[in-house]
């Protein structure tokens, strides 16, 4: 009997144990496909979400190394692009004082922009200047601000408009050269920053900017056409004309002291440049790339357009011509950067090269202004005819900026976007015309903005900062 109890309690538990087992793998089988398919969806999610964050990682990368790379060019630009290429045009015994005025820039400007004028320029205020909020680059901080540039810190597109804020003024040095006060000039920028550049900069680029894209009237000024070259290049004729002629000018000839000094100063600025354009895309993107074509297609143009009529009228093609239609190219291309086909850029740069060589071999003796090193006629000339040609030439397919589908410049349709650009050159001629005539005035009667005639003839090298730039004794 208790075999046989022992027989039936073996099997009740192994049909116990198998029934369980068969039970449970029912269930566990019911239950799997469910479960691995809520597990799947959340892997796919999970990695999903870790690709975005890779992907915006390495946008955010890209784009800030390029901007980083953008902001270093255009400081080259300034020095030593733009203190070469106006070193070489002064007599020798001015190099060193012209070289000193676009390097102060780079330390006086630096430091008033994270005080003051990156808060006037770039923070929310109203139509025409900005506020308040960003003095002492306070909010400035490391994380992007979709306002101006959404995959790169703010700290980084601050100090690539910095670098523009930098070569600006020293762009209207050109005018003056061999003949301000060193003192003065310091003065003098410093307020021309303020109540020229600032103001300029808020209307074409600042969010709510009378000037922006999506003002009351949208002037299309993609890396500084205005904002640079008009202000600078006009600022620039109105001190010439203010200062006065240079001692013995135009019947003493007063050729440039070195060629080779600017040869090297134009190439420098040109390479440069693209950080200068195709930076202002603002990422590492296709735009960035339309922008950096056009640049050198509008600038190849334009030295070709200086040197064929240069050639035509004077019989021979100079190396200072040439480098002076890269540079007339490159301040007209500079606008339209980044709306225009390379074909259009070509047209532009052409246009640009024998209209600023008009302007700077017959208009100058016409009026008789002395703008020493031509700061108004490539600058100021070039900057205007750039930003009209940029409401002409203007097109959506390279970018669309007032949307999808919509006309951007004047040969697509779009006749009220000249008018456009018209107004806010007429505008950015009429701050730099008045602005500058009251700064002008305020120094010239607190400080004294020129040089005595003794100083002048000594030179600025030694007359302002006592040195030389050659000292051939040695």
């Amino acid at each position: 009997m208790r075999l046989r109890a022992a027989k039936v309690f073996l099997s009740f538990l192994f049909l116990l144990i198998f029934g369980g087992s068969v039970l449970c793998g029912s269930v566990a089988m019911a239950q799997t496909p469910a479960t691995a398919q809520t597990d799947r969806i959340a892997a796919l999610e999970k990695r999903a979400d870790e690709n975005a964050a890779a992907i915006a990682a390495a946008q955010t990368a890209g784009d800030n190394g390029w901007m980083l790379v953008s902001a270093a060019l255009v400081l080259m630009m300034s020095g030593p692009g733009l203190a070469l290429f106006y070193g070489g045009l002064v007599r020798k015994k001015n190099i060193l004082g012209t070289m000193m005025q676009t390097f102060a820039m780079m330390a006086v400007i630096t430091v008033l922009w994270g005080l003051l004028t990156y808060s006037l320029a770039f923070s929310s205020g109203n139509a025409f200047i900005g506020g308040l909020h960003n003095v002492f680059l306070h909010g400035v901080g490391l994380a992007p601000d979709k306002a101006y540039a959404g995959t790169i810190p703010l700290q980084t597109f601050m100090i690539y408009q910095m670098m523009f804020a930098i070569i600006t003024p020293a762009l209207i040095t050109g005018a003056f050269a061999e003949r301000m006060k060193f003192s003065a000039m310091l003065v003098f920028m410093v307020l021309w920053s303020i109540f020229i550049y600032s103001p300029m900069a808020h209307m074409v680029w600042g969010q709510g900017g009378f000037l922006n894209a999506t003002g009351r009237f949208p002037c299309l000024d993609f890396a500084g056409g205005t904002v640079v070259h008009v202000t600078s290049g006009v600022s620039a004729l109105v001190t010439a004309i203010y200062l006065g002629k240079r001692i013995g000018y135009p019947k003493v000839p007063m050729p440039p002291h070195s060629v080779v000094l600017s040869f090297i100063g134009a190439c420098m600025l040109w390479v440069g440049w693209f950080g200068f354009n195709a930076g202002s895309a603002l990422s590492a993107g296709t735009l960035a790339t339309s922008a950096f074509v056009a640049t050198q297609f509008g600038a190849a143009a334009a030295v070709i357009g200086w040197t064929a009529v240069e050639w035509i009228r004077q019989g021979k093609p100079s190396a200072l011509g040439a480098i002076s239609g890269a540079v007339a190219g490159l301040v007209a291309i500079t606008p339209a950067a980044g709306f225009v086909s390379p074909m259009s850029a070509l047209w532009i740069g052409l246009i640009a090269g024998a209209f600023c060589f008009t302007m700077v071999a017959k208009v100058k003796s016409w009026f008789g202004y002395d703008d020493s090193l031509d700061a108004f006629g490539v600058h100021g000339a070039g900057g205007t005819l750039g930003a009209l040609l940029t409401g002409i030439f203007a097109n959506s397919a390279i970018n669309p900026i007032f949307g999808p589908g919509k006309a951007t410049g004047l040969f697509e349709g779009n006749w009220r976007q000249l008018f456009h650009q018209a107004f806010g050159v007429g505008l950015a001629w009429t701050i730099s015309i008045v602005g500058t005539l009251i700064i002008l005035f305020v120094v010239d009667k607190t400080m004294g903005l020129r040089v005595s005639e003794e100083d002048e003839r000594v030179g600025l090298d030694l007359s302002q900062h006592g040195e030389e730039g050659y000292d051939w004794a040695h």
